[in-house]
């Protein structure tokens, strides 16, 4: 084909990574493969950075050389083109970022473009949606879900989502058995990712079977966090079992919005507190009232990356959505964010669309309070029968030296870094 009729399109990455995101890169990448329309996609390092620094790689060039490298792609943890966490002005008050976006568009001839990501990310599929409205452009500016948060609006769940709640059950469950060994009273709180939605702490209930009762307690951002009424619950049960599990997200937060852990002065480039020590601190709150053993623990990174555990369900879906993103471009569909529809329970069922993505950015879906228990330190069985299906089989993982193999992310770590 003329180079000069060629229709390319150009994938990015942004937010926190997840074990599933790899996965919908990799169905970006088939989708194009397979498609009629485009030739070459390219790949910003870096997310919306790479643009502006002239980081670009062409992915085409990827599976050319690597007939296997989609398989391995899709099990990768993290984000092969790497992320950001850089917020786009509003083009009203400074549009020169946009200008040098879109020239760089036109001289690869890019027609659509991919941003894969979070709440954050969507900020930025509308920014530029609108600038492109602005200018005429007839580009395709598409988002493709991803979070293990589970917080983005206009989609039954995140990619991302199901795999790291697979790995807060599966690490609960571990925990309580290291735990029962001891025939003394003890407390151990897990503290989980969670800024202002409690989606992922409320997958550690999955972790609950025939002989564990654990987590025994779980709070949510969703409800106000009381002092009293947390001590007076691990009193209760102390006086019937030995050792108490508690899982609590890291947004927890008082009557008054107060996080328990927040740094009063630490913000990312959205304005989010930067949050640590949840757990820490009610560590030394059941120290100082409770005269019991007690550790906490924070999963940390570890909830985000150990595709070793990932849910089968959670990379399939995902891989069909950059399928999908890619469908929704050459069906000349833009200013979009594709999603996930549930259509049923038993069996498990979902159907693949898309939503406006002025309905999506800058919102934030949280855990419905019915599906929270009315004394806030539980959940309720519907919420379990929504989170079951995400976590269901198993990814077939490739060793070497006895470790899992992965995409070669050397590019990440030799990029200059980004101030």
């Amino acid at each position: 084909m003329n180079q000069q009729n060629q229709q390319n399109c150009m994938v990015a990455q942004s937010g926190g990574p997840t074990v599933a995101i790899n996965a919908s890169l990799a169905g970006v990448i088939s989708g194009v493969t397979k498609s009629k329309q485009y030739d070459t996609i390219y790949g910003s390092i870096n997310g919306i950075l790479g643009i502006l620094h002239d980081n670009i790689q062409n992915l085409s060039e990827l599976t050319a050389n690597n007939p296997n490298a989609l398989d391995t792609l899709k099990h990768t943890p993290a984000m092969f083109l790497g992320s950001c966490r850089f917020k786009l002005p509003d083009f009203l008050d400074d549009d020169s970022a946009y200008i040098y976006i879109f020239q760089k568009f036109e001289s690869l001839n890019i027609k659509a473009f991919f941003y894969i990501g979070g709440n954050d990310s969507m900020d930025t599929v509308l920014k530029l949606s609108n600038y492109a409205k602005k200018i005429g452009s007839d580009i395709r500016i598409i988002g493709i879900p991803k979070t293990i948060d589970n917080d983005l609006m206009e989609t039954d769940h995140t990619p991302g989502f199901g795999s790291a709640a697979k790995y807060i059950a599966s690490s609960i469950l571990e925990i309580a058995h290291d735990t029962f060994i001891y025939a003394v009273k003890s407390v151990t709180i897990i503290e989980i990712m969670g800024r202002d939605a409690g989606w992922l702490t409320a997958a550690a209930a999955l972790a609950r079977n025939e002989y564990s009762a654990a987590p025994h307690l779980i709070y949510l951002p969703e409800v106000a966090f009381d002092k009293d009424a947390f001590l007076q619950d691990v009193r209760r049960l102390l006086s019937t079992t030995n050792n108490v599990i508690i899982a609590i997200s890291e947004g927890i937060h008082d009557a008054d919005g107060n996080y328990i852990s927040a740094s009063e002065s630490s913000t990312d480039t959205f304005g989010h507190s930067q949050l640590s020590g949840a757990g820490k601190c009610l560590e030394y709150m059941i120290k100082e009232n409770i005269n019991v053993k007690v550790r906490s623990v924070e999963i940390n990174v570890l909830q985000r990356c150990a595709a070793h555990l990932a849910s089968k369900t959670d990379l399939d879906e995902s891989f069909l959505l950059g399928e999908k993103a890619v469908a929704c471009a050459e069906e000349g569909i833009t200013a979009s964010m594709v999603n996930l529809v549930r259509t049923g329970n038993n069996p498990y069922t979902v159907t693949y669309g898309y939503a406006e993505i002025d309905a999506i950015a800058n919102e934030a879906k949280s855990v419905p309070l019915e599906w929270i228990s009315e004394n806030g330190n539980d959940v309720t069985e519907p919420l379990l029968e929504y989170l079951r299906p995400l976590i269901q089989g198993e990814v077939p993982v490739t060793y070497k030296n006895g470790l899992p193999v992965y995409m070669n992310v050397s590019h990440l770590s030799h990029s200059k870094p980004l101030n």
